[in-house]
């Protein structure tokens, strides 16, 4: 690839990573474009940039939840992020072969689903019925947590997007639009450092890294400055709109998609 596409590349990682368009399918998408193909190991490299992203943008709020643990004994937060990160956590471990052979998971068509289906729940989403408020998610209960939690499996299928079904499961649960994403952010970061973990452990990522070396780092640097900008954005955006406007830009791409797909 060349350099021009593989900052694009990343800088699609870090903004479609939080804004919840899905990141996986956009990236699909792109890549099919310019090379007729999908790269599942290079789809899960370019998330090492933004996962260092949600650390620098929440490093004073971990550093609260560390200190609310070993200081105040109050483990609320951090139980119910791991309560949500793990479904997604063993399914994805357990699956990751298969999804980096499967046809399925490098789809445009299977992308173009998810793009519209998620897409038209989240601009319903307001219209649906909802739990009791809740102010943030060290309130959620365990089970509210769990429930997010197997629903963000879903998002291990390109064009559904992890951002966009725990913040969706979050406001169905009572959270606010920011209180969810915030909370659909720092539930994926155990997810987050579990795949990077994966990456450098495994020897046949290690060797895929070393060849790809230089791709890595610019679609890396280009995903962590854009990641940063998206966490901010999302979290003013969601303070005072609902999701419809991704909802509606999700079956806009859907349809441009499946019409270009029926022309060719």
């Amino acid at each position: 690839m060349h350099t021009v596409q593989i900052v694009i590349l990343g800088l699609i990682q870090g903004l479609t990573e939080f804004i919840p368009v899905s990141s996986s399918g956009h990236l699909v998408i792109a890549q099919t474009l310019f090379s007729g193909a999908s790269d599942h190991l290079f789809l899960e490299f370019i998330d090492v940039g933004t996962t260092f992203a949600l650390l620098i943008y929440f490093r004073k709020k971990i550093v609260s939840i560390i200190h609310d643990i070993f200081v105040k004994k109050n483990i609320t937060l951090a139980r119910n992020i791991i309560i949500t990160a793990v479904p997604a956590g063993i399914v994805g471990y357990s699956l990751s072969d298969f999804i980096n052979s499967s046809w399925f998971f490098g789809s445009i068509v299977v992308v173009t689903v998810g793009l519209a289906l998620v897409g038209i729940v989240m601009v319903i989403l307001e219209k649906l019925p909802m739990a009791k408020p809740v102010e943030s998610g060290e309130k959620l209960s365990p089970m509210k947590a769990l429930i997010i939690g197997i629903v963000q499996v879903l998002a291990l299928i390109p064009g559904v997007s992890r951002s966009g079904t725990t913040i969706v499961t979050g406001r169905l649960a009572g959270l606010s639009p920011a209180s969810a994403a915030e909370y659909s952010f720092l539930a994926s970061l155990p997810i987050m450092l579990g795949v990077m973990l994966k990456l450098f452990a495994g020897s046949t990522e290690r060797a895929y890294m070393m060849t790809h070396l230089s791709t890595l780092l610019i679609s890396n640097l280009a995903a962590f400055i854009a990641g940063l900008f998206a966490v901010g954005f999302m979290l003013r955006y969601l303070s005072r709109h609902s999701l419809a406007l991704f909802g509606w830009y999700r079956i806009g791409l859907a349809a441009i998609i499946t019409v270009v797909l029926l022309v060719q």
